[in-house]
């Protein structure tokens, strides 16, 4: 008989998820906190509704290989090389950190220096698949704690090899000794490397063939095997399945199918994605926490605390600004899934001996739960510490450089616009405006950028937006603009505040992606917001209109009338209340539109008598424009010429009716 087990978990994982996620959604709590506690409330250790947890926990490695690989789709090869500066300072003292602080833990109350620094590397490692799934659902991916944070994950992930490597030595039972464990290292790299070179070589063009054969399977099904298959490949080097998804992921973002293989995916990583995290809540033991109530909550204290600071302070050193410092710090406070292979393997080698076991996973899935909450919570905390003014004096000297190294400039500028932020939409505006010849300045963090910008003639600066200092730096009491083209919500936020704080008159234009944060920013002194979602609804209808052949003024004029109906909307105050009669009254339903008369219009060389459109279509024509003049109420014997515009009155029936008669009437008389 076909035993449906699996099914029955499955369906008894999405029910108890589906009901208690709403929960959490209705409590506007995250998401992936409510998968943790449906996974401890079905679990063994809840009402026991899983029979088989081995199956859930694979299905959930599958979960995390599909979301690192879409991590790793949209990141390129220039954005990693980009974050080496965290992945090589910052990760290692953050890594380092939290091993010397066990170290010295494990000492103080009597235990070997090898039990110390196992500890260490089970609490040294974060959880990438929370992180990054918090970070994505909060739009702080491409913020710069949020570039800052990837970078130390991604470090962390790659610890994990000679971790796994060294725990053999630390138990006492390898043979080989530190020269062995040099060898299988330097055999894991080789092997990682050939990989990741033939990847590189053999799926694009593998793509680019199953592409032309234009059939949608083929194409999700390439892209699965490449995940996975790559994926396997590296983790015979030693690396994770999830770090090698990454891997894979990177591969094909260099290719121009990485946006349809995201697509593709996307369903599936969700969907195993909320296993791992139901998998992870299955692992919480409550009577743990019942029992040993103050080790647990102790231990989770200072797991998080020491978490906190070493990141916090890695990403310092780093030169990260103090406000993303700590965000930063937050992000990673957790316990990591990957430290869960480390203490399995811990456990077998005699390390945990009954309830450190239980005690580590209760801490372990406990910071997990909390992580959300905290990160959802860590702006405000970043916004107190920035009040605190006392907080600069201890911090180390060259993370005030972006305050310094602008000094040495001084600035005379006046009435000019201030770009914060030089990205994408920073650079097109200031190639307009260099072309108007409009004086600006740039300002952005990333210094890569300001030192390429710099030698190609832009005036642009290295500094933080958020400080005061930099910004009188900028004149911004001079100034008569400042856009705010910033990817972090509460950079822009603080930016704002600092900005109008000094000069209350100056214009503020501000990017965001959300149209839920347009009221906000309004009431926080913004001047313009220009919402992403909002203008590229208005693009998308603009090329639909152009696909129909509609006329480019027609098409301007929609967007414009969009454009300008629905940023009133959004402002609400400068929505105007139309009178009684235009509500319900004969004109609700009638617009205004133009109709140019070409070489090859019937209409050309007629009067307006003569095509009569009044009495064919309903439609008054009440303006015409002939070389740029325009004369309201034209005359019935006014004939029409090429290139004349004229205006028409009607409602969206009539006016169509009007147009298609225009172009269709020399036909339909010689029919006739």
């Amino acid at each position: 008989m076909t035993d449906y087990g699996v099914l029955a978990n499955l369906l008894v994982i999405f029910l108890a998820s589906i009901a208690v996620v709403f929960v959490f959604h209705q409590l506007r709590l995250p998401s992936i906190a409510g998968f943790l506690v449906a996974g401890s409330l079905i679990g063994p250790h809840g009402l026991n509704l899983i029979a088989d947890v081995g199956t859930v926990e694979v299905l959930a490695e599958v979960g995390i290989v599909l979301l690192l690989f879409t991590i790793g789709i949209e990141f390129s090869i220039p954005q990693l090389l980009s974050m080496r500066r965290l992945m090589f300072v910052a990760a290692p003292i953050q890594i380092g950190g939290v091993l010397a602080i066990a170290l010295l833990g494990a000492m103080l109350i009597g235990l070997s220096w090898r039990e110390g620094l196992f500890w260490g590397f089970l609490f040294a490692l974060s959880s990438t698949a929370i992180v990054l799934k918090t970070l994505t659902e909060r739009g702080d991916s491409d913020s710069i704690h949020g570039r800052a944070t990837i970078g130390i994950l991604i470090c962390q992930d790659l610890a994990v090899v000679p971790m796994m490597l060294l725990m053999p030595i630390l138990s006492g039972k390898s043979e080989g000794g530190g020269l062995a464990i040099l060898i299988t290292l330097g055999e894991s790299v080789l092997v990682v490397l050939v990989v990741i070179a033939a990847s590189w070589y053999l799926v694009p063009k593998l793509l680019g063939y199953i592409v032309r054969s234009r059939s949608r399977e083929l194409f999700l099904l390439t892209i699965i095997v490449s995940c996975t298959g790559i994926a396997w490949l590296t983790s015979l080097g030693g690396l994770s399945l999830a770090l090698g998804a990454f891997i894979a992921g990177l591969v094909i973002s260099e290719s121009e199918y990485s946006h349809q293989a995201i697509a593709e995916v996307l369903p599936f990583r969700d969907s195993f994605t909320s296993l791992f995290f139901v998998s992870i809540g299955i692992l919480m033991d409550w009577r743990v926490l019942l029992a040993h109530p103050g080790p647990v909550l102790g231990l989770l204290v200072a797991v998080l605390l020491i978490k906190f600071f070493s990141g916090a302070g890695a990403v310092l050193l780093s030169g990260t600004p103090p406000r993303s410092a700590i965000m930063v710090g937050v992000a990673l406070a957790q316990v990591g899934e990957f430290s869960f292979l480390l203490a399995q393997q811990g456990e077998a080698s005699g390390y945990f001996q009954g309830d450190p076991y239980q005690v580590f996973l209760a801490v372990s899935v406990l910071s997990m739960i909390v992580t959300p909450f905290l990160i959802q919570w860590s702006p405000n905390l970043a916004r107190r510490a920035e009040a605190w003014q006392r907080v600069y004096h201890w911090l180390p000297r060259h993370t005030l450089a972006h305050v310094e190294q602008t000094e040495g400039k001084q600035i005379r500028m006046k009435g000019h616009v201030i770009i914060a932020g030089y990205g994408l939409n920073g650079r097109n505006l200031a190639r307009v405006l260099g072309e108007t010849e409009i004086p600006y300045l740039g300002l952005d963090l990333d210094g890569d950028i300001v030192s390429r910008e710099s030698k190609h003639g832009v005036p642009i600066f290295y500094g933080d937006a958020t400080n005061s200092h930099v910004l009188r730096h900028m004149k911004i009491e001079d100034a008569k603009v400042l856009v705010i083209a910033i990817s972090d919500p509460f950079i822009t936020r603080r930016v704002v505040q600092v900005a109008k704080g000094i000069n209350p008159k100056l214009h503020v234009v501000v990017r965001t992606r959300y149209l839920r944060e347009f009221e906000e920013l309004h009431n926080l002194g913004v001047d313009d917001v220009v919402p992403e979602e909002f203008e590229t609804s208005i693009e998308i209808f603009s090329l639909i209109l152009r696909t129909y052949k509609m006329p480019p003024d027609f098409v301007m004029r929609k967007a414009t009338q969009i454009r300008r109906e629905g940023y009133a909307l959004l402002r609400r105050s400068e929505s105007p209340e139309l009178p009684h009669h235009l509500h319900d009254g004969t004109l609700k339903d009638t617009e205004i539109e133009t109709c140019r008369i070409d070489d090859d219009s019937p209409a050309l060389g007629k009067t307006l008598a003569e095509i009569d459109l009044p009495s064919q279509t309903g439609v008054s024509v009440i303006a015409w424009t002939r070389a740029g003049a325009t004369q309201a109420n034209p005359s019935e014997n006014t004939r029409l010429m090429a290139g004349d515009i004229v205006v028409l009155l009607g409602s969206r029936p009539q006016i169509q009716n009007a147009m298609e008669h225009l172009v269709q009437m020399g036909a339909a008389s010689e029919e006739d």
